[in-house]
């Protein structure tokens, strides 16, 4: 399923294009980015070409560029969380290039996909999100954009490198996030622009 193009203040989240494969190398082979999300480093642009043609097949990964000069940063996935029992539920996940990390950059991302995920898509209730216990960054945006602490699951996954991981998971409902809405329209609590 391809998702549509969103625009934000800084960002274009859009579909991956074949000649975005330098800049995702660029980001993706360093190896402080796929670590701490659990993927290996891309060895060489070879190999970042063909992730890059399987984020195409997939078509639920968006591309997330800079508005002003169409280099892409980094990327957000939303996909089906099939572990949700009665909800209908996504699943996000995102890497940022360190060259942006700091800058509101990827709460920015993250806002917009979940604006879009409780506003144009049919029929989501619950959005989660994961982050190892040792990845701060990426659990400030998740505390940024206004999910829920649920638990830390042991062992959770095996890392790129086969060590066996922790997960700390969150989750949003689509009445919290409208709750949030209704609250910032009213002048109090957090903003979703």
């Amino acid at each position: 399923m391809l998702y549509k193009s969103l625009e934000t203040e800084r960002l274009i989240l859009r579909e991956w294009r074949l000649e975005d494969a330098e800049d995702l190398y660029e980001y993706a082979g360093n190896p402080e980015v796929g670590p701490m999300a659990g993927w290996t480093p891309h060895s060489d642009r070879a190999y970042s070409l063909e992730v890059l043609k399987r984020y195409r097949e997939s078509g639920d990964i968006w591309a997330v560029a800079l508005r002003e000069t169409g280099k892409v940063i980094g990327q957000l996935r939303m996909y089906p969380d099939e572990n949700r029992g009665k909800y209908v539920a996504k699943y996000i996940s995102y890497a940022l290039s360190a060259d942006y990390w700091g800058q509101g950059l990827m709460t920015e991302a993250v806002k917009a996909v979940i604006r879009y995920a409780f506003e144009e898509e049919e029929g989501i209730d619950l959005l989660s999100v994961f982050h190892s216990p040792d990845n701060a960054r990426t659990r400030r945006v998740i505390e940024k954009c206004g999910f829920t602490f649920e638990i830390t699951l042991k062992d959770a996954y095996a890392g790129y490198d086969g060590q066996v991981c922790d997960s700390v998971c969150y989750s949003l409902l689509r009445e919290a996030y409208f709750a949030a809405k209704k609250r910032e329209e009213g002048g109090a609590g957090d903003s979703w622009e």
